[in-house]
């Protein structure tokens, strides 16, 4: 079976609402989608680090219980495993506060092998940081070799605006990289102040990209490609927390992806109908996650599908 490597930060999620602690969960974006494609049965490798501490080593231990690969995941002495504090407001989307501390010389590790029918995902500030840049380009190139599909999520936040004009030239390389971006309307916004399906198309990712899904929380889902543009629509609910609503979005794409057997050179050329059984199932992934406070699907919501 094809297998998707992820390359993402693993971080402590602590959600509080009304000021008060709600739940604990072992979370980041790609962390995120991999905790869930590894429960509906695809092979996952993680690539990522944590400190030698009782989050870290917990963090492994919820890792490989959900079938995850671990053998890529540096963990470092005398450094603790960051956390992040999600504090849900009246619409239980979330502010983040993040607490990290790494060595300076980071992911000094070997990477896995890539293999034409792989999936490799990457995306957030984990995927711009330049002290990892080294690290991701030689996971792109080796994807780029065998022609192994990329999926390319920028979930850029709030709390690094300042430093976007200094990183853009990353964010544009991954997107050269990607088979398929998937950016939220906050992500351009931040990034570069503009927002609208089209408008971010045109202007910041088709040049680099011809496959792209915007999303705007809530609200409908734009697909651009060059032989499908489209909006969908999304179900209207009231959520416990949005808190990984995004990655398990992604999620359901990448298992779209596999069930429908699309390889990266398919993609440009998926006709419309198979884009609507992928995007739904990219939206009920990401519904499922709202319905709770864990950041993943849950193993029950995980047997209503196979492969």
């Amino acid at each position: 079976m094809r297998k998707v490597i992820g390359i993402g930060e693993t971080i402590l999620d602590i959600i509080f609402r009304n000021e008060q602690p709600s739940a604990a969960n072992p979370g980041g974006s790609v962390f995120n989608s991999c905790i869930s494609l590894a429960r509906l049965g695809i092979p996952v490798t993680f690539i990522s680090e944590v400190g030698d501490d009782h989050v870290g080593h917990s963090m492994l231990r919820f890792m490989q219980k959900n079938g995850i690969n671990t053998d890529y995941i540096e963990v470092y002495q005398d450094f603790k495993s960051p956390i992040s504090l999600a504090f849900l407001n009246s619409q239980s989307d979330a502010e983040y506060s993040f607490y990290k501390t790494y060595p300076e010389k980071r992911l000094d590790i070997d990477l896995p092998k890539v293999e034409k029918d792989d999936i490799v995902m990457l995306g957030s500030y984990y995927s711009v940081t330049p002290a990892l840049r080294e690290k991701h380009v030689e996971l792109l190139e080796a994807a780029r070799k065998v022609g192994a599909m990329v999926f390319y999520d920028p979930n850029f936040r709030k709390p690094h605006k300042a430093e976007a004009w200094k990183l853009s030239s990353f964010i544009l390389e991954n997107m050269e990289y990607a088979t398929i971006v998937r950016g939220s309307k906050e992500d351009f916004q931040v990034l570069y102040d503009i927002e609208g399906a089209d408008k971010v198309y045109k202007d910041k990712v088709s040049f680099y990209c011809p496959n792209f899904i915007y999303t705007r929380g809530g609200d409908e889902i734009s697909l651009r490609t060059p032989l499908v543009q489209k909006e969908y629509p999304v179900d209207q609910l009231n959520p416990v927390s949005t808190v990984g609503a995004g990655d398990n979005f992604s999620a359901g794409i990448i298992y779209g992806f596999i069930k429908e057997g699309i390889s990266a050179e398919d993609v440009p050329h998926i006709n419309e109908q198979i884009w609507d059984r992928i995007i739904s199932y990219g939206c009920s992934m990401a519904k499922e996650v709202c319905l709770s406070y864990d950041n993943y699907i849950s193993r029950e919501f995980a047997k209503n599908y196979s492969l």
